[in-house]
Order: C-alpha cells, then structure tokens, then sequence
C-alpha cells in the first residue's frame, strides 16, 4: 500500500491575508545598545551581518569584516551591539519571533488540533512559508544559519546570564505555543514543553544532518526541496504522534 504524504492533506493558509505583510517584530532591549531596525544604517548591520555569517560562519565573523562590508567603521558597529554574540542572539531572536508571527497564520480559523500540528511542522520545514516586507532582513539565508549554527545561541558558558537577562523569552514563547497544540491533542500528555522543543531541534537537525552527516538520520538529501521537505514532515508527524498516543 502507497504512503500517505500528510503534507498535502489539507488546503493552503489563505495567502492572500500574507502578501507582503508589514509586521513589527519586538526584541528584548537588553540584546542591543540601539534598535538596528530604526536606522538606516542599523539596518544595513542587520541584512549585511545575515550575509556574512552565512559565508564564514559566526566563529570567523567579527565587526571589523562587517564594517569593511558595510563601507563604515567598527565603533559604528559597536553603537548597536556590544558584541557579536549579541547581534547573534537579535538575530536569533528575531527569527523566533518571526516563526512565531507564521504559525499564527497559518493557524487561523483551525479548530482541529491535529490539523493545527500539521501546520506547524509545516511552518517549521519551510523557509519561505509568507512573504513579509521586511527587506532587510533575508528570511531564507536566516533560516539557513539556524539551521547550521542556530543551537550556538545558547550552548555556551555564559547561557544562564544571557537567560537571566530574558535573551530566550521568545524561543520559550514559541515552545508553549507548540506545547499547548500538543495538549489538545492529548491534555494528559506528561511532556508536551520537552516535545515541543524536541521538534524545533530535530527539525533543523536533521535537515542539517542530511546534508552533512548523513549516517545520523533516515531523511535523505535531495536537492528536489520540496520532496526532503515532505520526507521530513512525515517524519516529524509520525514522530509526534507517536510521542503523543503514547499509553504511558
């Protein structure tokens, strides 16, 4: 019997409430010394820094390159961010809220709570999943980093500053969302924070692990994006369905 592909089982979002949607994305201010997205300039930190850390890496990317790639200065840099991991972690969470603002769409109007899991692991694989009219930030080559360097944000020494500071509210915001989906499905599920936060990870893992380190994962690199994304959607679907029937 032919496999059932669950991510066209049900109808599109209604796209024509998500072409080119203005949003206003709210970062903790304790992440920057100035809000990059009210200059000119801030912005061009923003779409440029993006760029840069997906050619060389966050390791290798520091404000010296940045201000050479921007034609200014360091100490301009420096007005923004009081470092690089800082601009990181706007970034990141930026595009946590980002993730945040879709799932919202896409679960607009949906009362049943499994199709409400589809659309979120369908909002998790894609990378273009709305058109919002924010150009200088580059949604698709963010997404990218996340994908390959996304866990750095908070796997380092000083992560418990960087949480007493709030810099993961929105990452944290973005797992109850998920979490609370799980628990319509199953309201006596024992672990639905653990699961929704497994889902990120595995997610963008395993899309990582494909390309790079295949013997770590089932799903197999294609450069045909829309059939990887479908083997990764059943997968994560089966996945969290089974974590969820689960009779404990």
């Amino acid at each position: 019997m032919q496999e059932k592909n669950y991510l066209n089982l049900w109808p599109e979002p209604n796209y024509s409430i998500m072409k080119n949607l203005s949003v206003t994305i709210n970062i903790n201010s304790d992440i920057y010394l100035k809000d990059p997205s009210t200059t000119e300039l801030g912005k061009k930190i923003l779409l440029n820094s993006i760029t840069l850390i997906d050619k060389l890496g966050i390791e290798d990317f520091n404000f010296k390159k940045l201000a050479q790639r921007i034609s200014s200065t360091e100490s301009s840099v420096y007005r923004y961010f009081e470092n690089k991991h800082y601009l990181f972690i706007y970034l990141i969470n930026w595009y946590w809220n980002w993730t945040s603002i879709r799932i919202d769409i896409a679960l607009q109007n949906l009362q049943d709570p499994d199709e409400k899991l589809k659309r979120i692991i369908k909002a998790l694989i894609e990378n273009s999943f709305i058109n919002m009219d924010v150009p200088f930030i580059d949604e698709e080559v963010l997404h990218r980093i996340i994908v390959r360097e996304g866990t750095k944000a908070y796997h380092h020494k000083t992560v418990d500053t960087d949480n007493d500071y709030g810099f993961f509210l929105a990452y944290k915001a973005l797992c109850k969302k998920i979490s609370l989906v799980l628990l319509e499905i199953n309201p006596r599920y024992a672990y639905p924070k653990t699961l929704a936060s497994t889902l990120l990870e595995v997610c963008n893992n395993n899309i990582y692990f494909a390309k790079h380190l295949p013997r770590l994962t089932d799903i197999k690199y294609n450069n045909d994006i829309k059939a990887m994304s479908n083997e990764i959607f059943d997968m994560l679907y089966a996945m969290t369905k089974a974590n969820l029937l689960y009779k404990q």
